[in-house]
């Protein structure tokens, strides 16, 4: 050994504290982690996605009070034509759901054939399920 001289240390303070920091780092990218995986676990009360003012009966019931071209524009039909399938279905035996009249079953799938929209679309319009606008468009 040369006197006077100082051997280098293989760990020196500065290396401390950068392997500190990171291990302190990914501690804290551990508990994010872990809470958000634990939040998913815990039930929260659910939250009302169909909120609108309008629903799809109020929708329809505007159509056929409205203009005779707006509901040929939004149905692809006119007015006349549109009472007139509801007439006939009810005649073959299709009749209003629990919730949902013939007049906005029948609007459901009109307006999703003249719109091509997806069903996530015409579900936020007509403010129903996914699985409700299924029945009705399928």
């Amino acid at each position: 050994m040369i006197p006077g001289t100082i051997l280098p240390q293989p760990y020196g303070q500065d290396h401390r504290s950068q392997l500190l920091k990171h291990a302190l780092n990914l501690i804290q990218l551990l508990l994010t982690i872990t809470a958000d995986i634990l939040s998913g676990m815990v039930q929260k009360p659910p939250t009302p996605y169909h909120t609108s003012i309008l629903s799809g009966y109020h929708w329809v019931s505007e159509l056929l009070s409205g203009h005779p071209d707006r509901i040929r524009c939004e149905l692809g039909v006119r007015k006349e034509t549109f009472i007139r399938l509801v007439t006939e279905l009810r005649k073959m035996g299709f009749k209003d759901s629990k919730f949902v009249t013939l007049e906005e079953q029948l609007t459901i799938f009109l307006y999703t054939s003249v719109t091509g929209l997806t069903t996530r679309h015409v579900g936020e319009h007509f403010q129903r399920s996914n699985d409700t606008i299924s029945q009705y468009v399928v």
